[in-house]
């Protein structure tokens, strides 16, 4: 059963902007081109794996940034706030994995940055669940990240090919999500056609 909303939700899903869809496509055209990378990449260096990977977080951080008041939610306002610190550990992570490289710094980094973003949308997902257009979203994308960050530093010793899987794998299946929301979001927002 859904809570009831209370004014600050109500006023969320009114203030709700009509190209929500926009940052949530992108992010998914971002995690799918990453996933495509890591699936026809045959033999990555460390050097591959650390700018696309690191590119895949950084570009994925600011587009969560760019798409939080898109959702409603002021940046002041407590959903903004966590929404805020899971874009700034994906662009944190993303920036370190571009400047540094090597098979443990990818595997614990990118696992930090997965994990506190997954962490911060899996709260964002139960605690708004039911009052949110994107709650459902949050809660699968964190569940997703939470597991990529869970596994990933048991793959540092098998190197660049198997980190990249992991991580792309992850991508892939959180792509074809955003894809989902996007294109639902997309389609609901246009204007309903005046019947005579």
């Amino acid at each position: 059963m859904n809570q009831p909303l209370t004014p600050t939700d109500a006023a969320a899903r009114s203030a709700q902007q009509t190209d929500l869809w926009k940052p949530v496509l992108l992010r998914a055209l971002a995690a799918l081109v990453f996933g495509a990378v890591t699936v026809f990449w045959a033999g990555p260096s460390v050097q591959v794996m650390g700018f696309s990977g690191g590119l895949y977080l950084l570009g994925t951080g600011l587009l969560l940034l760019w798409g939080i008041p898109k959702t409603g939610y002021p940046r002041e306002s407590m959903p903004g706030k966590i929404l805020s610190a899971a874009g700034a550990a994906l662009t944190g992570a993303g920036a370190a994995l571009v400047l540094l490289h090597g098979d443990g710094v990818f595997g614990v980094v990118a696992a930090l940055g997965l994990g506190l973003a997954g962490a911060a949308e899996l709260y964002c997902g139960i605690r708004y669940r039911g009052r949110h257009v994107l709650a459902r979203d949050w809660l699968a994308s964190g569940i997703i990240g939470l597991g990529t960050a869970a596994i990933l530093p048991f793959f540092i010793s098998l190197g660049a090919h198997a980190l990249l899987g992991v991580a792309g794998g992850a991508a892939i299946i959180s792509g074809v999500l955003w894809v989902l929301s996007g294109l639902t979001l997309r389609h609901d927002a246009r204007p309903a056609s005046v019947k005579p």
